[in-house]
């Protein structure tokens, strides 16, 4: 149990979360990572210093760079569901219901 507590410890971060839907279907860089999360590389650094940790994302090295990517099917799936559940408890129909959507609610969050 202490290890499902600590992978719901490490969602329990906004930062957190959005690296890890732009890793859902994409293997990134920190430098990528950080401009499209709006978030200051430093600060993408240390996130997924602690994801890495928490067997969350996995790395590989090119050159002098770092991509990471989601570990496996299942923080995958745990970190879709999450997302998803969290979109119903908006008004309307949620984003991942629609045909037309391109905007989940993880973007519009600030």
């Amino acid at each position: 149990m202490g290890l499902a507590v600590e992978v719901f410890r490490m969602l329990a971060d906004p930062t957190r979360i959005v690296l890890l839907w732009l890793l859902l279907d994409d293997e990134l860089s920190v430098n990528d990572l950080a401009a499209a999360s709006g978030k200051p590389q430093s600060s993408v650094s240390q996130h997924l210093a602690k994801l890495r940790l928490g067997r969350m994302v996995q790395t590989r090295r090119q050159g002098n760079q770092i991509f990471y990517r989601i570990e496996s099917d299942h923080i995958r799936q745990l970190v879709t569901d999450a997302v998803h559940n969290a979109e119903h408890a908006g008004h309307g129909v949620p984003a991942h219901h629609r045909d037309d959507a391109t905007v989940t609610s993880l973007e519009k969050t600030p």
